[in-house]
């Protein structure tokens, strides 16, 4: 549903105005900073009342999965047609990579909070299963949650992969333990950096989900 904006600034994205990345980039796949930036959009535009709660949701839903850009591009059209569009709650940067505190940047401490579960649940048993409960329960709303789980479960998974490896040899069985302590400091630091709203990267992961 088209609704009306007030134009600040240059177009979405890096290139010149349009209702969302260039059109011939269309066929590029998006990054999780392209993602976020749409959420927040679409976050902004339900906040001014300008769709109800299942088109917010079924916006949220579509930029939350997009894989390219050509994905992303009706959703911005719906929310601003041929206007050119404000920019993103924080700047867009070149290639997608985004400075630290403002990745995935956190909008309640519920949000704070279920990001930091995903990196402390394993602590109580669940291991791979706490971050995915996580990914599946608030990941579709919440950028800042989606990527913490993430990248908690890709370690959960590497660490479980590393003992199966490892357990193999005798040396394996003495490293094992050692391994299993620093997988227990990195998830606490995990925990924090998310409380904190900021970024974490899990060392030597395997990142099979993305």
């Amino acid at each position: 549903m088209a609704g009306t904006a007030t134009p600040t600034a240059h177009s979405w994205g890096e290139s010149a105005p349009s209702p969302g990345p260039g059109l011939g980039h269309a066929g590029l796949r998006v990054s999780d900073h392209d993602r976020e930036q749409v959420v927040e959009h679409v976050k902004a535009a339900y906040a001014e009342g300008r769709f109800d709660r299942t088109d917010f949701d079924d916006r949220l839903e579509r930029a939350m999965t997009a894989r390219f850009h050509g994905d992303l591009m009706p959703i911005m059209h719906e929310l601003y047609g041929s206007r050119p569009i404000a920019p993103a709650p924080y700047p867009p940067v070149p290639g997608g990579v985004v400075p630290a505190g403002h990745d995935a940047r956190a909008d309640t401490g519920g949000e704070r909070l279920g990001a930091a579960a995903a990196h402390l649940l394993p602590l109580a048993g669940l291991l791979a299963l706490g971050p995915l409960i996580m990914l599946l329960a608030a990941g579709k709303t919440s950028p800042h949650i989606r990527r913490h789980a993430v990248e908690a479960l890709n370690f959960q998974l590497t660490l479980l992969g590393a003992t199966l490896v490892l357990t193999i040899t005798f040396v394996g069985l003495v490293l094992t333990p050692l391994l299993w302590i620093g997988g227990a400091v990195l998830s606490v630091i995990g925990g924090l950096a998310a409380l904190g709203e900021g970024n974490f990267r899990y060392p030597l992961t395997l990142r099979l989900v993305r």
